[in-house]
């Protein structure tokens, strides 16, 4: 994604007339500018893991499909899944002899690329015991999803998300939330944003379904939008459905409650773009956020 004009700078980096191209749809190849945006929103993001003491961790870059599908993963989210797979080894020699890849044979390995952060942190904790005091954890990572359509960094086939997570008591799991939505208007103030709060209406429910109507009676998902509609951030809560599904326990409590806020960090970007108009007028608003912090 190109700025305007005929070259591109930030610091030392100059770019040729045009900019950078991105691959194909829902890819995305970011210039020193929108690079600069997407790293230093990322950074304040994490003040809210400062905030609630969450050490930041590294999740898996895959996960597999077994352990998905105890979660009930391809039931929820069944058009989501952006699947690893190798060449059958069949194949390699054809490969080596100049073959095209896309007329040869790929076999699964039984893994996705994550959709979410947090499903790589919650399946690392299976069998644990965090305590009735709780457990919070921040990550970040390159998460992939198959959409319908790609609509610039609102809608990408691979994008960054920021997520932290809280395992421990029904009470902890609501003060989770709570703390993480206040962050979000919080900080959408000092970037200039006028965000909006929705409860979500995930399309996968079945509209006349059991769960279509709990979610009308108690909303698990709220979600935070720009003026044009873009979601880009959240506050999930799971009751203790993970703690069951994965033996996570919080002490004396039983099964955990837990609850994650969620940040898409490139909806952020353009959040900043569509409020202050172009990319170097964000990046001067986010550096005196910054400055301001």
């Amino acid at each position: 994604m190109s700025t305007s004009g005929t070259t591109s700078t930030v610091g030392t980096a100059v770019l040729p007339d045009g900019g950078l191209k991105s691959p194909g749809p829902g890819l995305i190849t970011l210039d020193p500018v929108h690079a600069a945006l997407l790293h230093g929103l990322d950074a304040l993001l994490t003040g809210l893991a400062a905030r609630l003491s969450a050490p930041e961790v590294v999740g898996p870059p895959l996960l597999s499909v077994e352990s998905l599908a105890r979660l009930d993963f391809f039931r929820n989210f069944p058009h989501l899944g952006v699947s690893a797979g190798r060449f059958a080894p069949e194949a390699l020699d054809d490969l080596a002899a100049g073959e095209a890849p896309g007329t040869l044979p790929l076999r699964p390995t039984g893994y996705l690329l994550p959709s979410a952060t947090c499903y790589g942190l919650l399946l690392s904790l299976e069998g644990r015991d965090v305590g009735e005091d709780g457990l919070r954890l921040s990550a970040a990572g390159r998460c992939f999803r198959n959409e319908t359509h790609y609509d610039g960094l609102r809608r990408l086939w691979g994008f960054h998300m920021r997520e932290v997570l809280y395992l421990g008591t029904r009470q902890g799991a609501l003060e989770h939330l709570d703390q993480g939505a206040e962050f979000i208007q919080e900080l959408a103030v000092r970037l200039g944003l006028e965000l909006s709060r929705a409860v979500a209406d995930d399309p996968f429910y079945d509209k006349g379904g059991s769960r279509a109507r709990l979610m009308a009676l108690d909303p698990v998902k709220h979600e935070f939008s720009a003026s044009d509609g873009t979601a880009i951030a959240s506050v999930n809560r799971h009751r203790n459905f993970f703690g069951e599904r994965l033996d996570i326990r919080a002490g004396s409590e039983g099964p955990a409650y837990s609850a994650c806020v969620a940040f898409g960090v490139e909806r952020w970007v353009h959040a900043m773009i569509l409020a202050h108009g172009t990319p170097e007028r964000a990046l001067d608003r986010l550096r005196d956020a910054g400055t301001r912090a």
